[in-house]
């Protein structure tokens, strides 16, 4: 008897489109291809909501093409694969990178970084290598985003984009090493290069910038000033590590002569975590003046341009910027979920509100009234 090939489909599932920019997010029916040459398809079972997917929802992200599946910090499970792929299997747990790396390009053979070629900072990603998209809805084509698209219970990758996990992982947890805390962990302990005693701000503490705290404190910081104007976040920032933290608005001075005058002449590190020129100068100005290094994580706003003094790094201040943490995400990733494992640091504080996919508009709302640190959506 001869047994039946039995090769990939199409498969229906819900995922959430943005059909224009500016317009609301709609959940919908979708249609998403089998994978082809060394793409992995992935069933998606939690994928958490970060700002730049709402930089996505209006319009504030570059080179994007609607309609569009946003979402990039999710985990999920190996449902089929494509000719060629040996990264990972069928059942295998995996986290989908949103900035690949490929093997290929200058980058990824540089220890110096983590950028890769094939990113959407440097050629599109809304489709695939091929030139063709995965999604369809309505009859009518849907682009990916940053080739992961987790914002989708089915999503379509090249094998660049996608890193095995341990398989005792909780998706629901992990998830959050797509983006948010690996992005502001590693900004401290790998861009920053932190050091035991040394003094931090951190500008913003949403998830981000938490996860820089987080950071700071195993790295042996003694002093992390957290700074925001929402003093609801100033309890879960102390819990994670933050020594002291001030609301600029409380104020009648900017607030990095605040910061100059409670540290003499400046804090050793300063992160950035919100994308406002305005915070970044500020940032850069609070950093110690002869060794001081300020690090930008927050993404800008679209089109933006900004100015500065070029005395404020003629003394020696450092401004750096820390893409993805500076991980190599292929290589990181397992070894991070792994120390995860082992209780070395605990993300899951940062997860403040879980809501079914189908919900996934009040998750953005939650985002916008600053109510949540990081929503989880469950499929």
């Amino acid at each position: 008897m001869t047994e039946l090939c039995v090769f990939p489909q199409v498969i229906k599932c819900k995922a959430a489109v943005i059909w224009k920019k500016g317009e609301p997010i709609s959940v919908e029916e979708v249609e998403v291809s089998p994978p082809r040459a060394n793409e992995v398809r992935v069933k998606i079972v939690a994928t958490g909501i970060c700002r730049t997917d709402d930089h996505v929802l209006e319009g504030e992200f570059p080179g994007i093409d609607y309609p569009v599946i946003a979402g990039h910090e999710g985990a999920g499970i190996v449902e089929s694969i494509g000719p060629g792929v040996t990264c990972v299997k069928p059942g295998d747990k995996v986290i989908p990178l949103c900035v690949p790396q490929c093997g290929e390009c200058s980058c990824f053979v540089n220890p110096k970084t983590n950028f890769c070629f094939k990113s959407q900072l440097y050629q599109s990603q809304n489709l695939m290598p091929d030139g063709t998209s995965r999604f369809t809805c309505k009859g009518k084509k849907v682009h990916h985003f940053l080739w992961t698209s987790t914002f989708s219970e089915y999503t379509v990758m090249p094998e660049a984009a996608i890193v095995r996990i341990d398989a005792a992982a909780p998706l629901d947890k992990v998830c959050l090493f797509g983006c948010g805390f690996s992005t502001g962990f590693g900004a401290a302990v790998n861009t920053a290069k932190v050091e035991p005693g040394s003094s931090c701000a951190v500008f913003g503490l949403g998830g981000v910038g938490l996860s820089v705290v987080m950071g700071c404190k195993a790295a042996g910081a003694s002093r992390i000033i957290g700074i925001d104007i929402n003093k609801d976040k100033f309890t879960k920032a102390e819990e994670l590590g933050a020594t002291e933290c001030i609301n600029p608005q409380d104020f009648q001075k900017p607030i990095q002569e605040v910061l100059v005058e409670k540290t003499g002449h400046g804090v050793d590190y300063a992160f950035e975590v919100i994308g406002c020129i305005d915070t970044m100068t500020a940032a850069l100005s609070s950093c110690h003046l002869a060794y001081g290094t300020c690090v930008l994580v927050g993404a800008p706003p679209l089109r933006s341009e900004i100015s500065f003094d070029p005395m404020l790094l003629f003394t020696g201040r450092r401004w750096t910027g820390s893409l993805l943490g500076g991980w190599k995400l292929k290589d990181a990733l397992p070894k991070l979920v792994s120390d995860y494992m082992k209780k070395k640091y605990n993300p899951d504080a940062l997860i403040t509100h879980t809501l079914p996919f189908e919900k996934i508009g009040e998750g953005f709302e939650l985002l916008h009234a600053g109510k949540s640190i990081r929503c989880i959506l469950l499929f």
